[in-house]
């Protein structure tokens, strides 16, 4: 095996494939970069079993070949590359990295022990990328990092016609969001339930890539999702379990809700919440033309701040965790948030708070991005 490519096309496809390399393999071969090179074009992959990311860049082949080698190190050694064409041979076992007057020899790792990775053929849909990225980070925010319960660590993909809705939730606060979608396979209703942080991954990498294509693929005991954006495409295995129907738990309208500037209730929670301690929450008191903050956190400190709000209808108070508050008003994307209070059996306990954007203080169309937030738990 013998190539050469550019420097800069070489690093970005390296620093693409091997992103999403587990940090302790159960493996070795598990860590490398697999580089195939034939036709005019190099192939560089990586796959754990779980997860896989491949992608093709134009190369000078001179040998046609295949090399693995370790998929960390070669990353590393592609971005700090001088700025010049990079050569790579195969010979004896070791790979050969020349890129002007740097020059590395790396072991390489048996390929033929390497499992194959993931081909995926079909396409289930496609979505503007960055509608997609968007989405992706106003809603994986609010998926569980609790592997106790791997079900709610993923984010729920629901298909229908011509709309993708992306959901999680940790129990304390469910995000939603719907994105148009353009249903190439004609599936008339499709879930799928991927790892949050493939998701994450998928819509940094992805947004400026014009569309993402999905396919979901559920053969046999195969389930896995894939994502293919330019040159670009993983593949992750779908978390297996029934995702809770946490759908319900929004309410139909609410006609109780306050309008806030997102930007500055934002600073005055981070103001005021300096005086908590870890896990506390704070109270918010809403009334026509304000909201009041309140803490009161160990040694007697305590801290108040009162912040411009609009209210339609009765007065309420609340206590919500910060951190949960925060990130649900910056998913908001908007100048504006409307939190809504919704209702409980008991006239003395409100219920989940509802964060919606606004994009003026009159603003009275429906969000796209819902954020359902309760200090108790929202599923038991």
């Amino acid at each position: 095996m013998r190539f050469t490519v550019n420097r800069d096309v070489f690093s970005d496809a390296v620093s693409f494939a091997v992103k999403l390399l587990p940090q302790r393999p159960t493996q070795p071969l598990l860590s490398g970069a697999l580089l195939e090179a034939e036709d005019g074009a190099l192939t560089i992959s990586s796959f754990d079993y779980e997860v896989s990311s491949r992608t093709s860049i134009t190369a000078e082949v001179a040998d046609a070949g295949r090399a693995l080698v370790s998929g960390r190190l070669l990353g590393e050694i592609a971005q700090r590359l001088p700025h010049s064409d990079v050569e790579i041979s195969l010979a004896e076992s070791r790979v050969q990295v020349r890129c002007g007057s740097a020059n590395f020899s790396l072991p390489a790792m048996p390929v033929e022990e390497y499992p194959q990775v993931p081909q995926v053929d079909s396409v289930t849909g496609a979505v503007p990328a960055d509608a997609f990225a968007e989405a992706v980070g106003q809603v994986a925010t609010a998926a569980s990092k609790d592997d106790v319960t791997p079900v709610i660590t993923g984010v729920q993909f629901e298909v229908s016609d011509n709309s993708l809705t992306l959901t999680a939730t940790d129990r304390y606060r469910v995000a939603t969001r719907g994105i148009d979608w353009e249903n190439t396979a004609g599936v008339e209703s499709a879930t799928a339930l991927v790892p949050s942080k493939i998701v994450t991954e998928v819509g940094k990498t992805f947004s400026s890539a014009g569309q993402v294509q999905v396919a979901i693929v559920k053969e046999d005991d195969r389930e896995l999702i894939a994502f293919t954006g330019g040159d670009k495409t993983v593949t992750s295995l779908l978390i297996k379990g029934n995702y809770p129907p946490v759908g319900r738990l929004f309410p139909t309208e609410v006609d109780n809700y306050a309008v806030v500037s997102s930007a500055e209730l934002a600073e005055a929670v981070g103001r005021v919440g300096l005086v908590l301690e870890r896990e506390a929450a704070l109270r918010f008191t809403f009334s026509e033309g304000s909201v009041t903050l309140e803490a009161a956190g160990s040694e007697a400190a305590q801290a108040v701040e009162t912040v411009d709000a609009h209210l339609v209808g009765d007065e309420m108070v609340v206590s919500l965790k910060p951190q949960f508050l925060l990130d649900g008003l910056r998913s908001t994307h908007s100048e504006f948030a409307r939190i809504a209070f919704t209702r409980t059996d008991n006239p003395g306990k409100p219920g989940p708070v509802l964060i919606t954007s606004q994009r003026s203080k009159d603003d009275t169309d429906e969000s796209e991005f819902r954020y359902l937030l309760q200090p108790n738990l929202l599923l038991r």
